[in-house]
């Protein structure tokens, strides 16, 4: 049985408190009205990016229309700032949640695969993977409040839940028959259901399958993932359209949803792979050698080439057709947001491949350790850029709010996992592939 050492469930603790302090000071410092805004806005005059647009539009309007206009624009101006900044501590909170939770629904989804392919080679890894969705229930529980807390109106992440933006925007009334508060905040409650249905019954039978004298608790697993991966399928791609692309709600791409699945399934893949080191450096999982290691890793790097495969397809096929209302995703992203942008191509597929296209690396842990390290960092990145640029444009930094709320779900995540990890041996007993697993060498 694994024991949940004291340093480690500190190191989570520290980070969960020391999160909470800076995210509810992300909170606190958040401008509360206009004259704030414009306080934060003359401090930047010396050069900051807020001010040169500023500036720019507000001699166009000077130069364009009279006073009153001028002013009339300068204070929807400054309400659209004030906005940003309020959505920055909700958009910081908002990634780093879905982030760590999709992880988890990744991992899921890898367990299911491996079930329903009646894999030899991983029955050794089932129980940390069982460990890592151990932490959907508590992500899902934490997401759905924060999506309730969108419904309310604490926060403007999504612009179609406003009735004053959706009453001067026809495209959006020409959507709202599916972008709906009780349509959508339902379609949440299944999908979030759904998922941990499924990860309390698989678990449930894989337990209940170490002390059985058949297989039949292996064959119940077996249907109910095959039918699992058919939900997980749909859901998956409408769960990236609610949560993700309809910040977004002008904006289309039929790639989407494969493009979210590939970004979180590699980071649950590489969470696989790095748990599970730390606990063979731990002395535990005495039956994963470096074989089960190094198929972990191709699955890493293969997967790295997909996602990068979805992103160039996405971006090479919008921008070249250039229709404005698609295009704009991009021209926002490389003007606004060059840095991360590209930066998470570098992490997620120059890193990976220059690394672990390399076999002998596969085995390596201090390589594995830093490719790992650098795809998550990438793939969170990479969701920030899907996030970001529609909820606070232009006034983003990587700052205390983004910081905070990485290190208290981190926290939060190691804490689950590994006090999940805690419960149940790590070995299962009576799989029917085990013996194969246990021998897996090539």
């Amino acid at each position: 049985m694994y024991t949940f050492s004291s340093k480690l469930k500190t190191f989570s603790l520290i980070l969960m408190v020391v999160g909470l302090l800076g995210i509810g000071y992300g909170f606190m410092s958040a401008p509360k009205d206009i004259q704030e805004v414009e306080a934060i806005l003359a401090s930047d005059a010396h050069g900051g990016h807020h001010e040169a647009s500023n500036s720019s539009s507000e001699a166009h309007a000077v130069a364009e229309n009279d006073k009153v206009s001028a002013e009339k624009e300068h204070k929807e101006h400054l309400e659209h700032v004030l906005h940003q900044l309020q959505n920055k501590p909700w958009s910081a909170l908002y990634v780093a949640c879905i982030f760590f939770m999709l992880i988890s629904l990744g991992v899921l989804a890898f367990y299911a695969i491996q079930q329903v392919a009646q894999s030899g080679w991983s029955p050794v890894l089932f129980r940390v993977m069982q460990g890592i969705t151990a932490y959907l229930p508590v992500g899902s529980v934490i997401f759905f409040i924060v999506l309730l807390l969108c419904g309310l109106h604490f926060n403007h992440l999504f612009v179609w839940l406003d009735p004053e933006v959706v009453a001067n925007d026809k495209l959006i009334q020409a959507k709202s028959g599916y972008l709906n508060f009780p349509f959508w905040i339902i379609r949440a409650a299944i999908f979030l259901m759904g998922w941990n249905l499924y990860r309390y019954f698989s678990r449930k039978n894989c337990l209940a399958q170490d002390e059985a004298k058949d297989d039949s608790f292996y064959k119940k697993n077996f249907k109910m993932s095959a039918g699992f991966l058919v939900f997980f399928i749909v859901t998956e791609s409408i769960m990236s359209w609610d949560w993700i692309m309809s910040i977004d709600p002008h904006w289309f791409s039929t790639l989407f949803g494969w493009y979210v699945f590939a970004s979180f399934f590699v980071s649950g893949i590489t969470t696989i792979c790095m748990i599970s080191l730390y606990l063979k450096s731990k002395g535990y999982l005495e039956y994963v050698n470096t074989s089960h290691i190094h198929d972990l890793a191709k699955f890493m790097f293969g997967f790295s080439v997909f996602w990068t495969y979805l992103w160039f397809s996405q971006f090479m096929l919008i921008w070249y057709a250039d229709i404005p209302e698609e295009v704009t995703y991009f021209v926002t992203r490389i003007e606004v947001f060059n840095l991360p942008f590209f930066g998470a191509v570098v992490m997620n597929f120059v890193f990976p491949i220059l690394i672990l296209v390399n076999t002998d690396f596969k085995r390596i842990t201090w390589v594995l350790v830093m490719a790992g390290t650098v795809i998550l960092l990438g793939h969170y990145v990479d969701f920030f850029n899907m996030i970001m640029p529609g909820t606070v444009g232009d006034q983003w930094f990587i700052g205390i709010s983004e910081i905070a709320s990485l290190l208290f779900f981190l926290g939060l995540f190691i804490y689950v996992v590994f006090t999940a990890l805690t419960k149940v041996p790590l070995l299962p007993k009576r799989n029917p592939f085990i013996e194969e697993s246990k021998h897996f060498h090539y």
